[in-house]
């Protein structure tokens, strides 16, 4: 790479090489030693001792050569930020980094967001209680960066500070006077906490940003911009349309049509004229998902929640098709397979093969269907993801009754004659093409209260995209189900290796008939869950009236006449009655979790577990404890699962306890826009999701959706010994 002329670099070499002989001369305890990098030279600098208990601000000052410039949080349309790991002593923590307000950057059509000659990234170390005064303790920050002009160079450094701890009695906040100019500096440079209230609003083509400033003017007013610290927010280069009215100003910004929902953080930079002279300041801005706030607290940028990782289109294709694969292995889809499975017994060459094609054209077809509904309602506001349907109560009671029909039909209480193949239960038991089709569909119904790996970030990437890209990754999820069952039914060499028919399959259907009836047991038991115990009259009267229905039509369907239609009719009422049975109490919480769940509380919080919320996250974390959040759902059969393989021995518990962790669930049974929210943040439509926060380190861990006891124990074993007591 071309990384300048020679004369350049020589001149550079001169303009850093006595930059370091006077940053030499002034070395002192509160700055570490300078590191040259090409066009770079970064120190770290503590504002004063470490004291016990209190708070120490560090900076990263970094000067650049002439022309060359670092990025923002955003770097705008191309770029990096510039990132700090930390390596600190035990119990110290670091929090997010506090970046100066951004210059804007044109180069053509692109703009960027960063710094030029010089730059200062705050951020705020806690130092504990029991840190040793009279000592000296080793910081350590591994940055790395991008900085640019005609061409971008990747650089790094390892800063490393000694600072000594003071005794417990000293003030905090007194700086060192060689470094108090700098970080009053450094401060002056972040925004300030904007006095007027702000909201955001978005539709397709546009994202509206307004500025509740009464007292603001179009003559005042002479320039406004804003930063957006999601990348995936508005489209940098586009122009910011300002209009100044009474009530404030308003900008209006180009959508990229990227952006999960979820809270607005930014820079709004306004420029004024006072005294005849304009004045730009930097407001911090931060409007959660509800579209109205104000600034953070502080005066910094908030930090942001994270973000959906960014997948190219053909892995999310490869990991959907993958994670259908895999849901064929979970729980609430064998019972289904494995009706049509035996069916497959029967067939023979292409019979098999076009059943296997239909069964298939029913599994895209469901996926098809839950995926436009699910992005319409995501279209229309509503907070939801995958597996949403399983969050209404109604539709949780008429699986339970479909399964239950299943099972009868499958033990011999009735069965359904080839005129009505095409139509109720006889879909799923028939030998006809129909019965393949609408196996794939049921199928596809049941799969979605399942989460597969490599499925959480298909969903959660197809879930922002357009919808063509979101349907093509739905599709492939489809396929991925159906490839094995499709797959059995073209081979001929694995037909050739089924068993034989014979009376064995009239007992193994009998059999196969039990695990459906285990489906509609838990489906009840999410029913209750979901309406509370009050609530399971009218379910438990309902499966009465199925199970009635399914008698009566068996019994009178080789009558005569009027004695085998009115029968028919009779059953059909029957289940009509079961459907009203639940309405009362699904009806009204189908919608929203206002019932006796109100919030999605549904599951409940045992084994040490707390009620998860963004506050008490936030709680715990200032208090210095590692957090492990369970977001799970009474639906979700892979969540149980973990629950009960993975986080409920023991051995774990002990574990957790020895090390102090504190533990949240977030429970998404029925909806939940605020947990909605956090799933996106990581980039996932569904749960479970595992978030497992050390001290110390801004993001969580994200663990595997499926878990195992061993991969707990190995990542809390990492953390160090803490007593329950010390905190």
């Amino acid at each position: 790479m071309n990384y300048g002329t020679a004369a350049v670099m020589g001149g550079f070499r001169k303009w850093a090489a006595g930059l370091v002989a006077l940053a030499g001369l002034a070395v002192s305890p509160a700055w570490s030693a300078p590191v040259q990098t090409e066009h770079t030279v970064s120190q770290l600098v503590a504002e004063g001792p470490a004291v016990p208990g209190q708070p120490l601000w560090v900076a990263l000052d970094q000067k650049l050569q002439d022309g060359w410039h670092t990025y923002w949080i955003n770097p705008g349309d191309s770029g990096l930020p510039t990132e700090v790991n930390w390596t600190l002593p035990a119990g110290w923590k670091a929090g997010p980094l506090n970046f100066p307000a951004p210059h804007r950057f044109t180069t053509g059509p692109l703009v960027n967001y960063g710094y030029e000659k010089a730059t200062r990234v705050l951020a705020r170390l806690d130092v504990p209680a029991d840190a040793k005064p009279g000592g000296t303790v080793t910081l350590t920050a591994a940055a790395n960066w991008l900085i640019c002009a005609d061409v971008c160079v990747p650089e790094d450094a390892t800063l490393t500070l000694d600072v000594p701890v003071a005794a417990p009695g000293a003030t905090s906040g007194t700086p060192d006077p060689a470094v108090a100019p700098m970080f009053a500096e450094a401060r002056a440079a972040l925004p300030v906490p904007s006095p007027y209230t702000a909201s955001v609003s978005a539709t397709k083509t546009a994202v509206t940003v307004r500025l509740a400033a009464p007292g603001l003017t179009a003559d005042q007013v002479k320039d406004a911009y804003f930063f957006a610290e999601n990348p995936d927010l508005v489209e940098a280069g586009a122009p910011q349309q300002l209009a100044v009215t009474k009530d404030g100003l308003t900008l209006t910004l180009k959508p990229t049509g990227r952006a999960t929902p979820g809270p607005v953080n930014g820079i709004l930079e306004v420029t004024e004229l006072v005294n005849g002279q304009p004045t730009t300041q930097a407001l911090a801005i931060a409007i959660p998902a509800d579209g109205v706030g104000a600034a953070p607290a502080g005066g910094g940028v908030a930090a942001d929640t994270g973000s959906a990782p960014v997948l190219p289109l053909w892995q999310a294709v490869l990991f959907a098709c993958l994670g259908g694969m895999v849901l064929n292995l979970m729980p609430c889809v064998f019972p289904v397979l494995s009706m049509k499975a035996m069916a497959l017994v029967r067939h023979q060459g292409a019979h098999a093969r076009l059943h296997g094609l239909v069964y298939t054209a029913g599994v895209l077809a469901c996926f098809a269907a839950i995926a436009i509904v699910l992005m319409a309602l995501r279209a229309g506001g509503q907070e939801i993801g995958w597996g949403f349907q399983l969050q209404s109560p109604l539709v949780v009671a008429v699986l339970a009754y479909v399964m239950l029909l299943l099972g009868l039909s499958m033990s011999g209480v009735f069965t359904v004659g080839d005129q009505f193949m095409g139509v109720g239960q006889g879909l799923t038991q028939g030998d006809g093409y129909a019965g393949s089709f609408f196996t794939g569909v049921l199928a596809s119904v049941v799969a979605t209260p399942c989460t597969a790996p490599f499925m959480g970030a298909a969903v959660g990437y197809a879930l922002v995209q357009p919808w063509y890209v979101a349907l093509a990754v739905f599709l492939a999820l489809g396929f991925g189900m159906a490839l094995p069952f499709l797959a059995l039914a073209c081979s001929p060499w694995l037909l050739r290796h089924l068993p034989k028919p014979g009376a064995w399959m009239e007992r193994l259907k009998q059999v196969l008939a039990f695990p459906l009836y285990g489906s509609a047991a838990w489906l009840v038991w999410v029913f209750a869950v979901q309406v509370g115990a009050p609530g399971m009259t009218g379910i438990l009267v309902g499966l009465v009236l199925v199970g009635f229905a399914a008698w009566l039509y068996g019994v009178t369907h080789y009558a005569e006449g009027w004695g085998r239609r009115g029968g028919a009719l009779a059953a059909l009422v029957a289940l009509v009655l079961a459907v009203a049975a639940v309405l009362p109490q699904a009806g009204g919480n189908a919608a929203s979790a206002g019932g006796p769940v109100a919030g999605g509380k549904a599951v409940a919080m045992t084994d040490g577990f707390e009620a998860f919320s963004p506050a008490t996250l936030d709680k715990l974390r200032a208090d210095g404890r590692p957090v492990l959040v369970d977001f799970t759902a009474a639906w979700c059969i892979t969540c149980l699962v973990n629950e009960r393989v993975a986080l409920s021995s023991d051995t774990v518990h002990q574990a957790l306890k020895g090390h102090n962790v504190a533990l949240l669930k977030g429970d998404w049974t029925n909806r939940d826009a605020e947990i909605t929210r956090v799933l996106q943040a990581h980039g996932r439509s569904g749960v479970p999701l595992y978030l497992f926060y050390r001290p110390g380190q801004a993001e969580p861990d994200v663990w595997p959706q499926i878990l195992t006891e061993a991969q707990v124990l190995e990542a809390v074993g990492t953390l160090p010994k803490q007593s329950a007591s010390a905190q």
